[in-house]
């Protein structure tokens, strides 16, 4: 059965600590006046004393962001998270767990892509235990076991996923960043929360194709990125052409043939989807010539 955390049962320092200086007042008391009853006065000594001391072995300071998880022969008893002077049972063993909010950074690793492209990945993971109980005794090491199932979240996830998306509507690495290191935290959270541990969020730290492919990925990238402008430039070119043909048959500046027409759009075209400067040739003669 899983543990869970429950506060634990205190009382307040301050207040313990002054009767723990009373008690030991009143056993150098006891002593001053041993004249009278010599056994007695050792008693007393000894009674107060050992009072005193149980009331000052049972003080534990808890800072900011910090608990204490408490367990006694062997059974968990509770969690002090109430800061400043706490007493609680004496014969208690204390365990000091950090409760601030931390990052992990994983390590670049070399991993494939759903398209089974090796690529660089790494990841930051912020945290924070939750569950001093679970933390404390459901795993050996909650902060290797973080660092554990960071790595193979971002492991699986970058499995799941290409590196540069082939169609609308798919999700990739590198341009959907923002849903991938959603996606990323909740994984990461299922992995670890039964060590007590809450995912604040994660996000990619790196990513890149792998060293020995980079070179190849690059000149496609560019490839794909010339066949997007080319494909922009030749609509936007088609586009004008249409309306100069229209407004000139609107305004009725000339009456082109078919054959005019195909001239004039192949001619448009070639100026406006050229890479070079264009060079107009003056027709001295008659349009068909």
């Amino acid at each position: 059965m899983a543990l869970s955390e429950h506060p634990a049962r205190t009382l307040p320092g301050l207040a313990m600590l002054g009767l723990a200086v009373v008690l030991g007042l009143a056993a150098f008391l006891s002593l001053a006046v041993a004249e009278a009853s010599p056994g007695a006065a050792v008693v007393l000594f000894v009674a107060f004393g050992i009072v005193s001391l149980l009331c000052l072995g049972g003080l534990t300071v808890v800072a900011p962001g910090q608990a204490r998880v408490l367990q006694f022969v062997g059974r968990y008893t509770g969690t002090v998270r109430d800061q400043g002077l706490q007493w609680v049972n004496p014969f208690t063993t204390r365990r000091k767990i950090s409760t601030r909010i931390r990052n992990h950074e994983t390590r670049t690793t070399k991993v494939n892509d759903k398209d089974g492209n090796p690529i660089e990945m790494a990841a930051v993971v912020v945290w924070q235990v939750a569950d001093t109980a679970a933390a404390a005794f459901e795993v050996d090491n909650f902060e290797e076991f973080v660092a554990i199932q960071t790595d193979t979240a971002v492991r699986h996830i970058a499995g799941q996923y290409p590196y540069d998306s082939h169609g609308e509507g798919e999700l990739s690495l590198r341009d959907n960043a923002d849903e991938i290191t959603e996606r990323l935290a909740a994984e990461i959270g299922e992995r670890v929360i039964s060590a007590g541990v809450r995912v604040i969020e994660s996000r990619l730290t790196h990513l890149a194709y792998a060293p020995e492919i980079a070179q190849a990925m690059l000149r496609r990238q560019q490839a794909n990125a010339v066949v997007a402008a080319r494909q922009t430039i030749v609509e936007g070119a088609v586009g004008m052409v249409e309306l100069a043909l229209n407004k000139l048959a609107e305004n009725d500046v000339v009456d082109l043939d078919e054959e005019r027409k195909a001239a004039m759009v192949s001619n448009l075209l070639v100026v406006l989807c050229g890479d070079r400067d264009t060079q107009p040739v003056v027709n001295t003669g008659s349009l068909y010539a």
